[in-house]
């Protein structure tokens, strides 16, 4: 898809690989969506580093485990763009909790996770469909774990939810097609520094 033009939203996209994805997008033509959930001066920043390479951008707020404000967002982007062609569903959080520790993790921890982790992957994915639907196309790419995988990872419950996150994928695939593209990437363990997705929303 030649993405000159089109708009893209990156959920937790002020930091790490989100912040990295918005910068490529950008680089390639792309009008993006930063979103943020409590990270503003790092999505600002990331806006401002867009805009310097004359690219356009704007930060967004909301938290995706909450379906009222993604739709919000959306619609925010829609008034402001015209439209919604790509999503990258990055958002998410972990907790670091020993495997054996089955106690640790907690009613509350499973909750939050699953919250932004995976229902806030689906709360995005249909606030976006109806514009790209009216488009007649649109790619939307979600992010994984090897966590997913492997079983391993920060967490159990992190590990869970993101091999739910690959379900999700094939799920949604399967729902949105033909029109909109759903694919999902699996990273591995990435430096904190450097920015695993988890670290910041």
């Amino acid at each position: 898809m030649d993405i000159k033009n089109k708009v893209a939203l990156v959920t937790g996209g002020g930091t790490g690989i989100g912040r990295a994805t918005s910068l490529a997008l950008a680089e390639r033509g792309a009008i993006v969506a930063v979103n943020y959930s409590r990270s503003k001066a790092e999505a600002e920043e990331t806006v401002q580093l867009i805009h310097d390479k004359g690219g356009r951008a704007v930060a967004v707020q909301a938290d995706v485990s909450r379906d009222p404000e993604v739709r919000a967002m959306a619609e925010q982007v829609r008034r402001q763009f015209g439209t919604i062609d790509l999503l990258v569903n990055n958002a998410s959080i972990t907790r670091h909790i020993p495997f054996d520790d089955l106690e640790g993790a907690t009613e509350q921890i499973w909750d939050e996770l699953y919250g932004v982790n995976v229902k806030g992957m689906f709360y995005c994915a249909r606030a976006v469909a109806p514009y790209m639907k009216k488009q007649g196309l649109g790619a939307i790419v979600n992010l994984g774990s090897i966590a997913g995988q492997t079983g391993l990872g920060s967490s159990l419950p992190y590990a869970v939810s993101k091999a739910a996150v690959h379900g999700l994928t094939k799920s949604l695939a399967r729902a949105l097609a033909p029109m909109i593209r759903v694919n999902c990437v699996v990273p591995g363990a990435s430096k904190p520094g450097g920015g695993p997705a988890w670290r910041r929303r």
